[in-house]
């Protein structure tokens, strides 16, 4: 029997149905993504396999015996347990025999009888399946989500909201479950906490089922996909990636097919109306019993998906923005320290990463002017227009409409106003709801539709994908990689600093290092950087800042890349100005590639002599 069975499973929440025919079984060994827009019902499903919820209609089944660990969104600890405590609960019963099997030795040096003899196996046998190294797992946990022993005898009380929500996965993480139910996991998680996680998954023997919004790792980790969508599931087996491949493929079968039967339905009901009445009738009347009998095949439609388009921004300067010797922080409390002097120049994609509390936000913040830099100058080129997108979403008002809301950014009247919400999935009514009672999803979703009707050239992006769907991410990857603009932004979400960003600012120590590429090449050292210490310049050669040798470069690749995009769907102009600026920066890289072989010639021959 599998571990789980849903059969025909149907949910309601009032007049709406959620879920209608839901049917998929998990089995031992399964490493499953359960995914769907937000709102498709995906928590639904894992609290009905755990058992806080009862279907409508159908049957959840379950192995005899089975044992479950279910991780919800929000955490729920009861007491005031230190974080260490609520780790060691879980290992309750395994201490618990430790200390009754050191008092059944007593007893049996006196009383070496059958019956003492038979629970110390048993005890015995509990301790060794659960591992006498449940100390060393419980720290490794807690060590690779990021919760160091500084926080392992704070209460749960009082860690922070991300804090309790990795204490939480840690707890589930260690449970001795025949099936994991994660919600979510990665919420709070920085890369290198969501790498250490995908490590973990990937080489656990046991049973998972995972709703998560992280390409990567669902590619990773696992090896079926169940997909909601429309109240419905569909199975593939297959991770992420090959799962889009595979539904397309089914998706225009089903087109084809379904096109063909409408095409026999046209004839047939034409047929039965020409020849109803007439000698053909009997025959008609058959043709007709079929169709009615016919198993009608479903038009393929999918769940509505956020529609975004960026307005063509209106070109700023070619020098951006430009900070000198820039710390950034609070104070009494440098966070950030930039290097000497870091230029962006007008369509470079720059990509903020770094752990969690590094200052990735302060810095944004800074640069943005909400904060005043603790040392050093920032200065906006010409002609720009911020866009600033807050993780905090602190700049929408709570009192307005989501209609109200948008018209801040433009004055546009109502349906015009509601229109343009409708591309955001905000349909009907919805538009006059009110901030205050939006899911963090609406209102990522009212944040970024005010923030494009800003239309401004340069975009500063603070974690702009949390609480997004795939969907959604991928449609805001879409409109980004083709804005013509400058983009600056914090992301942990992996998949869209490799489509989208061109040089990496690596914040971690306190210090920000510069590297040309994406994050899969820093991650995998072949990333070039763009800054250098002194000791690594005389160690090297000639000055790195006196060449601009990988700047250069690095703009070079740029530049080839927005001819890339705009070549297809660009103007004369656009093209004309990037082809011109591309020839510049080349002229200027062989400029320096010669100096700087002169440079090394001169090293060689004095270092001869």
């Amino acid at each position: 029997m599998s571990l789980i069975t849903l059969s025909n499973v149907s949910k309601r929440f009032g007049a709406e149905e959620v879920l209608r025919g839901v049917s998929f079984g998990v089995e031992r060994g399964d490493h499953l993504a359960l995914i769907g827009t937000n709102g498709a019902g995906k928590s639904t499903i894992l609290r009905m396999i755990a058992g806080l919820e009862e279907p409508d209609g159908g049957t959840v089944g379950r192995e005899r015996g089975l044992r479950l660990a279910y991780l919800p969104q929000d955490p729920d600890f009861a007491g005031a347990e230190t974080a260490y405590e609520a780790m060691l609960d879980v290992f309750r019963h395994v201490i618990e025999a430790q200390e009754r099997l050191r008092l059944l030795e007593a007893e049996m040096a006196r009383d070496p009888n059958p019956a003492l003899m038979a629970e110390y196996g048993e005890l015995q046998a509990l301790i060794e399946h659960a591992g006498y190294d449940y100390r060393d797992r419980i720290e490794r946990v807690l060590l690779g989500l990021e919760l160091g022993r500084d926080l392992w005898d704070v209460p749960i009380d009082n860690l922070s909201g991300g804090q309790r929500t990795r204490a939480n996965l840690a707890r589930t993480l260690l449970e001795d479950a025949d099936l994991l139910l994660l919600d979510e996991p990665t919420n709070h998680l920085d890369i290198p906490a969501v790498e250490w996680l995908e490590s973990y998954l990937r080489d656990l023997k046991r049973s998972f089922v995972i709703v998560a919004h992280d390409r990567y790792l669902l590619d990773r980790v696992t090896n079926r996909t169940v997909e909601v969508s429309l109240g419905r599931t569909a199975e593939y087996d297959a991770p992420y990636s090959r799962f889009l491949q595979l539904k397309a493929e089914r998706t225009e079968r089903q087109q084809e097919e379904w096109e063909a039967q409408q095409r026999h339905i046209a004839r047939t009901e034409e047929f039965i109306r020409r020849y109803g009445a007439g000698q053909r009738s009997k025959e008609a009347r058959g043709r007709q019993k079929r169709l009615d009998r016919l198993e009608r095949i479903e038009r393929p439609q999918d769940a509505e998906a956020v529609h975004l388009r960026l307005e063509p921004a209106r070109r700023s300067g070619d020098l951006v923005l430009q900070a000198r010797n820039l710390v950034a922080g609070y104070d009494g409390n440098p966070l950030v320290t930039l290097p000497e002097d870091v230029v962006v120049r007008r369509g470079e994609r720059v990509a903020v990463v770094g752990p969690n509390g590094a200052g990735k936000t302060t810095l944004l913040r800074t640069l943005v002017g909400e904060l005043e830099p603790l040392e050093g100058t920032i200065r906006w080129g010409s002609n720009t227009t911020l866009g600033y997108y807050s993780q905090s979403l602190e700049s929408l008002d709570e009192s307005r409409t989501v209609l109200e809301e948008i018209q801040q950014a433009r004055p546009i009247g109502e349906e015009e106003g509601r229109g343009y919400l409708g591309r955001f999935l905000f349909s009907g009514d919805d538009v006059f709801k009110t901030v205050s009672v939006l899911s963090g999803g609406e209102r990522s979703r009212v944040a970024l539709a005010r923030l494009i009707l800003e239309a401004p050239n340069v975009l500063i992006l603070d974690e702009p994908t949390n609480h997004l769907d795939i969907a959604s991410r991928d449609a805001l990857q879409a409109v980004l990689s083709s804005f013509g603009g400058t983009i600056l932004f914090v992301s942990h979400d992996r998949f869209l600093i490799d489509s989208l960003a061109q040089q990496l600012w690596v914040v971690d120590a306190g210090v920000m290092t510069r590297y040309a590429g994406t994050y899969s090449g820093y991650a995998d050292g072949t990333a070039a950087p763009l800054d250098r210490t002194e000791a690594a310049t005389r160690e090297s050669g000639p000055p790195v800042e006196r060449y601009s040798l990988l700047d250069l470069e690095a703009e070079a690749v740029s530049l080839a890349a927005r001819l890339a995009d705009v070549g297809s769907a660009g103007t004369v102009a656009q093209l004309r100005e990037l082809i011109d600026r591309y020839q510049t920066v080349q002229r200027s890289l062989e400029t320096a590639q010669g100096q700087w072989i002169d440079d090394i010639r001169k090293r060689l021959r004095s270092s001869s002599a």
